[in-house]
């Protein structure tokens, strides 16, 4: 059963752009959708992702909104997120400043908003 932190609609657009295959006339090479699904069913990632909404975040900055969450189990789902493509890492220094990859949600609104042109 799914979350009611995770609009169900969105989920609904992974799944058809599961089977696009073309993206503004490129191939979409999303590797492995397991993957994503995997990511997104878990409620703990669901709000790593609401919070990634508002700015770029340090996993400090993570852990101390999500206070339930040890370091050692933020970075697995970090990682989780990562090898789904909806979030990107990028070193600053000592830190690691994660965001939303923003591509995989643009592709899947692109590709389900062809479904309401007229032809």
């Amino acid at each position: 059963m799914l979350s009611s932190h995770f609009p169900l609609d969105i989920l609904i657009c992974f799944c058809y752009l599961a089977y696009a295959h073309m993206y503004n006339g490129t191939y979409i090479d999303m590797g492995d959708f397991s993957d994503l699904f995997k990511a997104l069913s878990d409620p703990t990632r669901r709000s790593i992702l609401q919070l990634l909404r508002s700015r770029p975040m340090t996993p400090s900055d993570i852990l101390a909104r999500l206070e339930v969450v040890s370091q050692p189990t933020l970075s697995h789902h970090l990682d989780i997120l990562k090898r789904a493509g909806l979030v990107d890492g990028e070193r600053e220094g000592q830190f690691i400043r994660y965001s939303l990859n923003m591509s995989v949600f643009d592709m899947a609104v692109e590709y389900m908003m062809q479904f309401r042109r007229k032809k």
